[in-house]
């Protein structure tokens, strides 16, 4: 096992190395808070290894960060009146921006946020339309990101259809066969809705949706608040920036900031909250209406649908597979995972009109 307190001295970091520690509750990448002394005042920095299980080639990463900050930042120096942060990228000694270690795994540190916080899951309305309009606030700074400049750091990722073959070819040999009664829920559940994983490519296909910079991954945990003032100044995990659709993140933002339990809550408290998405939506499609398409408007409920069940899939088939993936912390993890996205479906789905109701009466006429 490498120590992280000995990859960190290759970094050019502004003083002396006070403590490393395990930090976040990350479900990919090995993550550790450093503290380093500046004189008198205590910097802290992000240590992460990128998983190469996860990320095959890192180095693509880093690549489009630099060039995420090469297009945003100049946009930032014009908007006096808005707190919007970046992390920065630390280079190592010998000016690199990451290192290996002796397995040839990727090393990098960046900047710590100060001043901000975030949130397992949303407090109120007030919170969810701000959480909506930080991610509306980010498009706008990456929309017209000439979107070839960017790797595709993960081929496939948010593409339904190519996880639903994965799991199909999983499932006819599992390396870890689960025949409980969850299990057959969540097999009986995909099955079931297999004939609509198509939804947002099919659209993409028909030339209605357009490939474009994203995120990749807007959960609530990954925007970043401030303390003082409550405004979203940040959306941090920015290894899955690449080329994509928007209606990914906001698919993945409404799922979910639209579940008060949480992503590791009991069955019986899991609902997607209505109010919650007219907020976010109330947040959202304002910063984005100079460069949303009525498609755009019209795909928004297939995309929070969609998501949903992608990633009850996703966990479903990581569990099969022997947690392979995503981190676990006690054994059938995952397959409680599923069960959570999946019965989050069940909810997006019973409240389908209303969802679209939402839209319809937030978009422009």
């Amino acid at each position: 096992m490498t120590d992280p307190a000995a990859i960190v001295r290759q970094f050019a970091l502004p003083g002396e190395i006070r403590s490393v520690a395990e930090y976040g509750s990350g479900n990919v990448n090995d993550t550790y808070l450093v503290r380093v002394a500046d004189g008198q005042t205590t910097l802290d920095f992000i240590l992460q290894r990128l998983n190469p299980a996860v990320f095959p080639k890192p180095e693509h990463i880093m690549h489009n960060l630099r060039v995420l900050d090469d297009h945003v930042r100049p946009k930032l120096r014009t908007q006096p009146n808005r707190r919007w942060e970046l992390p920065n990228i630390v280079p190592c000694r010998n000016g690199a921006d990451y290192c290996r270690d002796q397995t040839g795994a990727l090393w990098r540190v960046q900047t710590f946020i100060a001043g901000c916080k975030s949130f397992a899951t949303i407090k109120s309305e007030s919170q969810a339309e701000e959480s909506g309009r930080g991610l509306g606030f980010f498009h706008g700074l990456i929309h017209d990101l000439p979107v070839h400049l960017l790797h595709d750091t993960l081929p496939g990722f948010h593409v339904t259809p190519g996880y639903l073959a994965a799991y199909e070819a999983l499932a006819a040999s599992p390396p870890r066969p689960d025949h409980s009664e969850q299990a057959i829920f969540c097999r009986r559940f995909i099955g079931e809705r297999q004939d609509g994983a198509e939804v947002l490519e099919a659209a993409r296909l028909r030339g209605e949706l357009a490939l474009c910079p994203i995120h990749g991954d807007p959960k609530l945990a990954n925007i970043l608040f401030a303390r003082d003032t409550g405004q979203a100044i940040s959306l941090i995990d920015l290894d899955t920036v690449k080329p994509g659709l928007l209606h990914y993140d906001i698919g993945d933002c409404l799922r979910s900031c639209c579940n008060p339990a949480g992503e590791e809550a009991d069955l019986a408290g899991i609902t997607f909250n209505l109010a919650y998405c007219a907020a976010i939506l109330r947040g959202y499609l304002p910063e984005v209406a100079s460069f949303f398409s009525v498609a755009d408007y019209h795909s928004i409920y297939d995309a929070v649908r969609l998501i949903a069940f992608e990633l009850g899939l996703r966990f479903f088939s990581d569990h099969l597979a022997g947690d392979v993936y995503f981190k676990v912390r006690t054994p059938g993890q995952n397959l409680r995972r599923a069960m959570i996205q999946f019965t989050l479906c069940q909810s997006i789905e019973a409240q389908e009109r209303a969802i679209k109701k939402i839209v319809g009466e937030l978009q422009p006429t």
